[in-house]
Parts: structure tokens; sequence; C-alpha cells
């Protein structure tokens, strides 16, 4: 069913009607295969374990079948290692040995289809959202800005939106901070107080974001969802990469960066209930940065999302060292598990385990806290959920090893995606319609300009000191900006759950 929206123009095709897959992730010393059921995949998943343990090879394997299957998928490169999945992989001594001895059948080499993209637009297409589409709350966050703060950056927004006035880039909102501060005193009237001190804080922590380069993520062309739910003409689904190697410097604007996707496709895609095979699928590397120091009630709306976007046909599989960093609520949500090795050298490391352990459904055959602490390299923990939607019961398995190639790929292969990708037209160059910043200095120009005819009215006015009840200039100019503003962009801007942008 095509959809449609006025934000961009928005069409979604669904995925050609299938029925339920089998994704053959792990295999157990006896040969029966560990299978994620594709009617339950938009039921979310974890991949734990500590460093080295195989989470990266398990991502790239989880990554594989869902493309295979048709499924688009989304995943963050944070270390750099692995581009390779859009490269065929090749034998080695190692990895022969390695399936020889684990009974398992070598590999169907092979690459995925992959589109690159990049924060900073040096090894992908510049991936970008706007100010507005990110809203107040997730803006607050990658400023660390307090609950005051937050609190004025959101009356900001308020006043933004009220008027149908888009903000592109951090440019656009340090014109309507200013603007606001100028013209504080008549829109008190309507908006409640605003600290012009707090106003100037926020336009402190614009600048020092700015230095950081982040201001190269708010602009356009931004982000339309369909340029990532595509597949291939051979029906499978494209591979999204983010490079995050250098976005991981700033883990703050990472973690929101992929909240923010993860709140656009919550409040862009239709409702599908649980499809035979997923429409989307979301890995949220390094989950813990997610959570730590996330005020509650950003928290809380975060489990909300998580909760309801399985409706959407997406899922969402959380990568950490340990299952701990992942909050509760969040952890009961989680169906599909794969949980690599973990150490405990300490008190605090042994809780944990224990901690682990108790997630899972018993299998009176395997000690799960004795055996997390033993599992080689590649080998898991693993349940999924069986055909009634229950967790299966939790066994040792290996996992599967990859089709493509196992670390970074070969340079003229990055090329090859670079220029055979189907939006790179679109995304590597940059756009600057007009918007807040323009329209304001035109604002603040017919100030200028009408300021002495203003004047020359003043002076045939009486001299006697009266009360009026006209407008001042200031408001009046206000509101004339606001209704010019308003009339050009449109009717007043709605938020998400999240404070993503609904127009």
């Amino acid at each position: 069913m095509p959809m449609q929206k006025s934000k961009h123009v928005r069409i979604y095709t669904d995925l050609n009607e299938k029925n339920m897959v089998e994704l053959n992730i792990g295999k157990h010393k006896d040969g029966s295969p560990a299978n994620l059921l594709s009617t339950h995949a938009n039921r979310h998943g974890l991949i734990a374990g500590a460093t080295g343990t195989g989470k990266t090879v398990t991502l790239k394997r989880l990554a594989e079948q869902f493309s295979a299957a048709g499924v688009p998928v989304f995943l963050a490169d944070v270390k750099g290692d692995i581009t390779g999945i859009a490269e065929a992989g090749t034998p080695s001594d190692k990895l022969t040995e390695i399936i020889t001895e684990r009974g398992i059948s070598e590999p169907d080499f092979q690459g995925f289809p992959t589109i690159m993209w990049d924060l900073y637009g040096k090894k992908g297409h510049q991936l970008r959202t706007t100010v507005s589409e990110m809203g107040p709350l997730l803006l607050s966050r990658v400023l660390d800005l307090n609950e005051t703060q937050e609190s004025v950056l959101t009356i900001v927004f308020k006043i933004a939106d009220d008027d149908g006035l888009l903000l592109h880039d951090l440019k656009d909102l340090r014109a309507m901070l200013a603007y606001v501060s100028e013209q504080v005193k008549e829109l008190k009237k309507d908006y409640g107080s605003i600290s012009t001190q707090t106003l100037a804080t926020i336009q402190r922590k614009i600048i020092s974001l700015e230095e950081q380069d982040a201001d190269e993520f708010f602009g356009l062309p931004a982000l339309e969802l369909p340029d990532l739910m595509r597949t291939n003409t051979d029906g499978k689904g494209y591979i999204n990469l983010l490079a995050a190697d250098k976005l991981m410097q700033s883990p703050t604007l990472y973690s929101t960066f992929l909240l923010w996707l993860l709140s656009e496709l919550f409040e862009e895609l239709p409702e599908v209930g649980d499809p035979d095979v997923p429409k989307f699928i979301f890995f949220f590397d390094e989950a813990h940065l997610l959570f730590d120091g996330t005020p509650k009630h950003l928290q809380q709306k975060i489990e909300q999302v998580v909760k309801l976007i399985r409706s959407k046909g997406v899922g969402v599989y959380f990568i950490t060292q340990n299952p701990v960093d992942i909050p509760d609520s969040v952890l009961g949500q989680l169906g599909n598990r794969v949980q690599h090795a973990l150490r405990a050298f300490t008190p605090k490391e042994q809780k944990a385990i224990k901690q682990a352990a108790q997630t899972y459904r018993v299998n009176p055959d395997v000690d799960v806290a004795r055996a997390v602490q033993e599992l080689e390299v590649g080998e898991a923990l693993i349940s999924f959920l069986d055909e009634d939607g229950a967790p299966s019961v939790v066994d040792r398995y290996f996992v599967i090893p990859t089709q493509s190639k196992f670390g970074p790929a070969s340079e003229s292969v990055v090329q090859s995606v670079h220029s055979s990708s189907p939006v790179g037209a679109k995304y590597n160059a940059d756009r600057d319609d007009h918007s807040a910043h323009e329209e304001l200095a035109k604002r603040q120009k017919e100030r200028i300009e009408n300021k002495p005819k203003e004047e020359k009215k003043e002076k045939k006015k009486s001299t006697t000191k009266k009360k009026s009840n006209r407008q001042g200039i200031g408001e009046t100019l206000a509101k004339s900006a606001a209704r010019s503003i308003g009339s050009s962009l449109g009717t007043a801007i709605k938020r998400g759950l999240l404070g993503a942008l609904k127009l």
C-alpha cells in the first residue's frame, strides 16, 4: 500500500508476500540447527558477549540471512570492520579447521547488496536530518541540556512549530533563538516567561556542537525512509551500513541519531501487525550508550517505542557486552537472544552473570551461569521464539560462519558500492532551501527599512502621554512574521512520541 505524507514525498511499497522463512544462525553439536523464524523476527532481539567472543560474526550472519530473505537492514559499523559484508568471503586454513571441527558446511561465499552512509559524508553518502525533524527532546540530549534548558528549547521549538517555520540546520536554530531573545516580552503573553540567559547558554552549547563537526548532520537533503527500505533486482534486502568509527568519538550523538532513526520508523511506517517476513531490521550496536545517563522521562518513551514498533514490522536487535546494560523493561521485550561468553573477574561481574542466566527458559541439561563462562569464540547460548511465540529452551550452538568477507572490504569493492549506489545522486549534493535563517533575516531587514516611516508617524502623534491600546512595533512585526512564515510554509507542525516531526 503506498503512503504519502507532506513532510517529504514518502512512498512505501510492501515487500512481496512471502511465507515464513527460517534463518539459520547456529548449529548444535548434535547437528540440530538454531533457526530464527521470520514470523517472529519483529519481536526484537539481543546479541551479547564480552569483547572478542564473536558478536560481530553473529551480527553479520543475522544481517546476511535477513538480506537473503528480502529484508532491508540497518546497522552501524562502530569499528570500521563490517564493510566486508559487501564482498564475498574466501576459504582459509583457519576457517576450514573451524568448520571441520564443528561439523559445519563451508559457506556459500558471496557479498550482499550494501549502501554505505556516513554522518560526516566521508565514507558513504551524507546522512542528514533537519533540526525540526529531530525535535527538542532528542536535540536536548545531544546538547547535554539540563531540565530547565530543555524546557526553554521546547518553547523555542513550539514557537517555530506554531508558525509552521522549519529549522533545517543549526544556523536556523541559532537564528530562531536570537529572534525569541529579541521578542521575549511579546512572546511571553502566549508562551510564558523565557529566560534570555538560558537562551544564551543554549546558543553557546550549539556553537560547541558545531566545533565538533556535528552540524554536518543537520541539513538537506534529509534522509527519507524509503531509501533505507530497498531490495535489489535479485530480491535481496539492502544492508544500510553506517560508518560510525569517527562518530563513536561522540557517543551521545551516535546513540541519539540511532534513537532518532528509530523514532522516524515508528512515526512514519504503517501498522502491519506480525508479517510473515519483517519489513525492516534495525541493529543498535553499543546499546548501553542509549541508556547511560538517560533521563527517566526519555527512557520511558524509548521503552514505549520499542514496545510499539514491532507492530510496524520492524525488529530491533540490541548489541552489547552484557544483558544487564539493557533496562529490564526493554530486556523483557527481546525474544530472540544470542549470548556469547561473559567474563567474571569481580563479584559485580559474577552477579551480572547470574542475573543474565535467570532470563532464559530453563534447560535441565545446561547450567547457563556456568556455560556462559565456558563458551568458545563463535559459540553462543541461543534462545529464539518458537512457532507459538514462546522462548525456546536455551542451548549451546556454534554460530554459522559468514558468507561475506571477514574484516573490511577491499578498496575496489568499496568504490564499486559507492558508484553503483541507487541513492548516490540524491544524497551526495548539499541543498540550502529557504528556511528560518533567511525568513527571519528578511523580516529584520523589513523592520530596519520601515523604522524611518514609523518614526515619522510618531512625530505626528500628540505629545500628550496616553496609554495606548495599539500593539508595539515589535509585537506587530513579530505577528506579521509569524503569519507570513506560517502561510508560506504551511500549517502548524505536530510532533510524535519522541518529538519527531509530524506534518
